[in-house]
């Protein structure tokens, strides 16, 4: 069987893949269908997103479809970037140069923010079920760690003092916002299989 990952992002795709590993399915990403255009976010949640891109990529593929949307929600900011995490700036070094910018002034018991991700699983006979996964944690002062994508390098995790670029993809997986609702939605795979 082949489940597709609504997603270009190979580093995410890897992280996806490791986390949902032990599953006996082949998973392909949206590089496996070049065809299949960007898929425009129009929901007001990450749950109607991750909806929206995986009735997208099922109808497309005829495939099981996953798709995630997730992104960080910052105290000091009123909860952005949020939904449009992804499109706070053009990369993920500008994001986070961006993000520590307009922090620069707020204290440290100021920094909190909270990880969040909603995973969308779309079947070829119409259903959608999704779940979410959310990690809590506060903003760096300045980016720290070599792993991960994203906010990563600007994230730490609570209970580490270290951020999700530090902790590196063993804990990081077991952890993050990603993991607990890919987790979530591995079960739901494993009673479908």
């Amino acid at each position: 069987m082949q489940i597709v990952l609504a997603t270009r992002n190979l580093k995410k795709a890897k992280e996806i893949r490791e986390i949902l590993k032990g599953l006996k399915v082949e998973f392909l990403s949206l590089k496996d269908f070049p065809e299949i255009k960007e898929i425009e976010e129009k929901g007001r949640s990450f749950s109607e997103n991750a909806t929206l891109k995986a009735r997208a990529v099922v109808r497309l593929t005829r495939r099981i479809s996953l798709a995630d949307d997730s992104g960080l929600e910052v105290d000091a900011l009123g909860g952005r970037p949020g939904i449009y995490s992804a499109r706070f700036a053009r990369n993920d070094r500008e994001r986070n140069r961006k993000l520590l910018k307009l922090l620069k002034d707020v204290p440290a018991n100021k920094r909190g923010a909270t990880f969040r991700c909603a995973v969308g699983i779309a079947t070829p006979d119409g259903k959608v079920r999704v779940v979410e996964g959310k990690y809590r944690g506060r903003i760096a002062f300045k980016e720290r760690g070599g792993a991960g994508f994203g906010f990563d390098p600007v994230f730490i995790a609570s209970r580490y003092n270290k951020t999700f670029a530090e902790l590196g993809p063993e804990i990081k997986n077991r952890i993050s916002h990603r993991s607990q609702a890919f987790r979530k939605a591995k079960k739901i795979l494993e009673e479908m299989l």
